[in-house]
């Protein structure tokens, strides 16, 4: 039972897996064909910003420059780093890494988004830190409880923490970066604004070894369980000083999604069955009050009246949730739900009014993404149904016929009529084609069964890494949930993950498991260097219990939260 409840999160992957030749080879469809034109639609955008834009936050596709929009962290850089991994590209990985431990500073007057400085940059640089091993990094002794990118990464975290100083645990939405909080900083937060932080901070936790992180991500996250409706619904923005809910509607979309993630995904990280029954908890009200014919429509969160009947882009991650507790039949209708009004407009609009069947006014763009593709991916893992090819495939046809400009990918201004907005979000790097290509890629290491892994060596004993049940958080960085185990400061904690590695290696040699270690850096198709000529730019610029399986025992899925509206609260004219 000890080693179950130990490998459980990384060998989970196994139930996901069916016989190989299935689904795509049913419609014919070129799947290694699909995926290099996926790794070149990267290439043309990665390259552009190092061109244009490094080192601003993003690329402007059309004017073939960059511009600063979420705290001047060179954040597409930040944000695209462990994708370069994920397409094999190590030697690009190395030399960004050196790129950001010498440029980024977070000691500067700006005002940032906790929530964005949360998910884009805390998340991105310890996913890179945590993969920087596999990416022949030369790491520090004492990893991956230490090294540069954890530093940083528990930097940036630390400048978040003066936001979670309120009556309520629950944090503001602005921050500055020098001085804190500034006075006259708007109390009302979203709510996804308050509860996505349990994965990015616990696992700074567990890392460092210093609880604080941990202990104000829960305390938000109990926060808005402690304010939730007498129906069990929480609304869209709060006040975190007073608890007051100043937007009262209800729903799965922009400004509550990633809170929903979180209490899954930190449940399956930190194996926490508090956490899955709060979101079990939210799933029944979800059902009862907003879920209408496989669509989820936005309601009053006190009455469960009917307030907005729209479907939102950013919905599209609830599909691959549903898919992730075991509820693949009703995740496939959603998804199929959502597919139509894809191929409806070659894109999803950011509303879509659903007894009109058309878009809404001033709402009728496509900035590139990735929820849909990401329900795909997880979906095509549980089922292997070819449909889901045939939505990567329509993505990467509609996003390269109409997105795509000289200088990279742009944002889509509006699907009816395909004008273009200038402007590239770092997400598109980060999870659009990050989940396109894991779509298209059965084989890549991400998906590991957990047939291959790591041990290494810390100061805390050894421990397994690299064994797959990757967890993504809500801009799509991977985290290794095994890390979590690796730098345990407590002697008793210590003897128990031996304990583990014991019997484990014990049992591998009693019943001949087919488990081996991985291959040294290098090998692999995954290993192999891109031949894009990426990797000498970015740095010139600087200067321009009883079941049979336990919810709590598979990885989740990421899903984004950046909110389509920016902040905006929904009032019932909307």
């Amino acid at each position: 039972a000890a080693m179950q409840r130990f490998l459980g999160p990384l060998l989970c992957l196994w139930a996901l897996r069916l016989p190989a030749g299935t689904g795509a080879a049913a419609r014919g469809l070129d799947v290694a064909s699909y995926r290099e034109r996926v790794r070149a639609m990267f290439y043309h955008a990665y390259e552009h910003y190092l061109e244009s834009a490094f080192p601003y936050d993003e690329l402007r596709p059309l004017t073939c420059d960059g511009q600063d929009t979420w705290g001047s962290f060179s954040l597409t850089l930040i944000d695209a780093l462990d994708t370069l991994l994920i397409l094999g590209n190590v030697s690009e990985f190395q030399r960004v890494v050196n790129v950001l431990q010498e440029g980024v500073d977070f000691d500067i007057d700006v005002n940032a988004s906790v929530f964005e400085t949360n998910i884009r940059v805390v998340g991105g640089l310890l996913s890179a830190h945590l993969l920087s091993r596999k990416a022949g990094v030369e790491v520090e002794a004492g990893w991956p409880c230490s090294g540069p990118l954890l530093r940083m990464a528990e930097e940036a975290a630390r400048k978040l923490l003066p936001a979670f100083q309120t009556p309520t645990g629950m944090p503001y939405g602005t921050v500055n970066l020098l001085h804190g909080v500034n006075p006259g900083e708007t109390p009302v937060t979203c709510t996804a604004g308050i509860g996505t932080f349990i994965v990015e901070f616990a696992t700074l936790s567990h890392l460092t070894g210093d609880p604080v992180f941990e202990d104000v991500a829960r305390k938000a996250l109990k926060a808005l369980w402690k304010n939730r409706s007498d129906i069990g619904l929480v609304g869209n923005h709060i006040d975190v000083i007073t608890a007051k809910w100043v937007a009262q509607d209800a729903g799965i979309g922009a400004g509550v999604d990633s809170y929903f993630e979180y209490l899954v995904k930190g449940a399956i990280l930190l194996q926490d069955k508090e956490l899955m029954s709060m979101f079990l908890e939210y799933n029944k009200a979800i059902k009862n009050y907003t879920k209408f014919d496989d669509w989820y429509l936005w309601v009053q969160m006190y009455k469960g009246t009917v307030s907005m009947p729209v479907f939102q882009s950013l919905e599209a991650y609830w599909p691959g949730l549903q898919s992730l507790i075991g509820d693949v039949d009703n995740a496939m209708r959603t998804f199929l739900n959502y597919y139509t009004v894809w191929k409806q407009f070659g894109g999803l609009p950011e509303f879509y009014n659903i007894p009109q069947g058309y878009t809404v006014d001033k709402r009728e763009g496509y900035p590139l993404r990735p929820e849909l593709i990401e329900s795909a991916m997880y979906l095509y893992r549980a089922t292997r149904d070819p449909t889901l090819l045939e939505l990567g495939r329509d993505a990467v046809e509609s996003i390269e016929k109409i997105s795509k400009v000289d200088c990279g990918f742009a944002t889509i201004k509006d699907l009816r009529d395909h004008r273009l907005d200038n402007r590239m979000e770092s997400f598109f790097l980060a999870e659009t084609v990050k989940y396109l290509y894991l779509l298209f890629d059965p084989d890549n290491f991400i998906h590991n069964d957990g047939s291959y892994f790591d041990v290494v060596v810390t100061p805390y004993g050894e421990c397994v890494l690299n064994a797959g049940g990757y967890i993504f958080n809500t801009e799509a960085h991977p985290i290794d949930p095994a890390a979590l185990h690796c730098c345990r400061k407590r002697k008793e904690e210590q003897w128990e993950v031996e304990d583990l590695m014991r019997e484990f290696y014990s049992r591998k040699k009693t019943k001949k498991f087919t488990l081996k270690r991985a291959p040294d850096h290098g090998e692999g198709e995954n290993a192999k260097d891109s031949e894009d000529g990426s990797s000498e730019k970015a740095g010139q610029k600087r200067n321009s219990k009883k079941s049979s399986h336990s919810l709590l025992s598979c990885p989740s899925q990421s899903f984004n939260s950046k909110l389509a509206v920016l902040g905006q609260v929904f009032l019932d004219n909307t």
